[in-house]
């Protein structure tokens, strides 16, 4: 664990004069004092992992940026987890899998959704057209405006991407 007498004079500051503000500023937003609290959390922790060393001219406006992109996050991943739920309940209850099966599936579903935030916006939405939607290469060509060969690149970027970061399924 970091002590507050190991952090950068500047960041200690940052999070002493700021954090109370961050903190009633989420509040405000999501009627939920315990993930504002996390949240809050979350953004001093993004400004330490990426070295913030640039000085800070606002310090509002630059901590609200960061926490409405975990907001927003968050609020992505919940409705991802929400929709498998949802599609699950539609299965007969003896197609069903456990709760660790499905716990381990809902943190690959938040993974892949980290990973395609890694992606293009054009690469993520290919992605999404051939998996979810069922949609070939010309169609996805055509929504998207680009070649075949753009299409098959973006998904094989996204594919590898993916492939390469989950975990091994065969065993659930």
């Amino acid at each position: 664990m970091v002590s507050a007498n190991s952090l950068p004079h500047d960041i200690q500051s940052l999070y002493v004069d700021h954090h109370p503000w961050l903190l009633r500023w989420l509040q405000r937003r999501l009627y939920d004092a315990g993930l504002a609290s996390d949240l809050a959390q979350d953004t001093f922790v993004k400004i330490l992992v990426a070295r913030c060393e640039s000085e800070i001219r606002e310090p509002r406006p630059f901590l609200a940026t960061i926490a409405s992109r975990l907001v927003a996050n968050h609020c992505r991943r919940e409705a991802l987890e929400k929709a498998y739920l949802d599609a699950l309940m539609h299965l007969p209850e003896a197609s069903h899998p456990s709760p660790e099966t499905v716990s381990i599936l809902v943190e690959s579903l938040h993974m892949v959704d980290r990973l395609l935030d890694q992606l293009s916006a054009k690469a993520r939405s290919a992605f999404l057209m051939a998996h979810l939607d069922g949609m070939r290469y010309a169609e996805i060509a055509a929504e998207l405006n680009v070649s075949t060969h753009s299409v098959k690149k973006y998904l094989s970027q996204a594919n590898l991407l993916c492939f390469f970061a989950m975990p091994d399924f065969s065993t659930l």
